[in-house]
């Protein structure tokens, strides 16, 4: 077998010594080369590199289902975010290409452990963070053109738990279909929704949907997978994260605010 996977970073940062199984791909190489070594520029071949902005991680996603070649499967990880079988946040502890093959051969897809929400649903969670307008069109595409999709999705926005951050290792084919699916949903959102006044950080609009559809297409096609643990290099800043939790859960309305669209 032979495996690849993709590092997505914005910026010059350390990388697992492996340069057989991880590539680092440079995600908005349009307008943030700035001579990096050693990665791919997601800007060459067929690619949506200008979206970056609003499709974050995705153009790298984007760029290998359109133009990498020979390989029998594509994972998609981030510069600080790794699957792992330890505990250990290094990056001498990532995936090796045995450990790779080792799951694989359980199943056809890798995801990361599944993140928990317990006071609140995958759509309750969302809305407490993003626009509410861009989450109600995409069930609208996804009624019109991909009705068998539907049930799915409304189950999946009702639960606690997900795999989020668009983690995952697929075996081609599958990648493949991921892609042709997920990639297809988010352009007919695109063409109705008007993100030209949104903040930069709501501008990133479809990389946090697509979060929302791996489950969606897992489910609807009774893809079998398999969960690795992640790890996150370097401080996670949980207290943070805590801290904006709370404030978007507590005083947020961003969700309801229908000026924003």
């Amino acid at each position: 077998m032979t495996p690849k996977i993709l590092v997505a970073s914005h910026k010059e940062a350390p990388m697992p010594a492996d340069h057989n199984l991880y590539l680092p791909v440079l995600v908005g190489a349009d307008f943030n080369y700035k001579g990096q070594r050693g990665f791919q520029l997601d800007n060459q071949g067929e690619n949506i590199s200008a979206k970056n902005p609003n499709y974050n991680e995705l153009t790298a996603v984007y760029w290998a289902w359109k133009n990498l070649k020979n390989v029998d499967a594509v994972g998609l990880v981030h510069y600080r975010r790794f699957f792992s079988e330890e505990r250990k946040r290094s990056l001498d502890d990532v995936l090796t290409e045995a450990q790779v093959e080792k799951l694989l051969q359980k199943a056809p897809v890798v995801l990361p452990k599944k993140r928990h929400y317990y006071i609140e649903t995958i759509k309750s969670h969302y809305l407490h963070s993003h626009y509410q307008h861009p989450l109600d069109v995409t069930r609208e595409v996804i009624a019109t053109n991909y009705p068998e999709y539907l049930a799915t999705f409304d189950r999946v926005m009702k639960r606690r738990s997900a795999h989020m951050f668009n983690m995952f290792i697929m075996k081609k084919d599958y990648f493949d279909s991921y892609c042709n699916w997920m990639f297809s949903v988010l352009a007919n959102v695109e063409k109705q929704i008007d993100i030209s006044i949104y903040s930069t950080q709501e501008a990133r609009v479809f990389g946090y949907l697509s979060e929302l559809l791996m489950d969606v297409w897992i489910d609807t096609n009774h893809v079998h997978y398999v969960e690795c643990n992640w790890i996150q290099i370097g401080d996670r800043q949980l207290v943070k994260k805590a801290y904006g939790f709370l404030k978007r859960k507590l005083f947020s309305n961003v969700g309801n605010d229908n000026t924003h669209y």
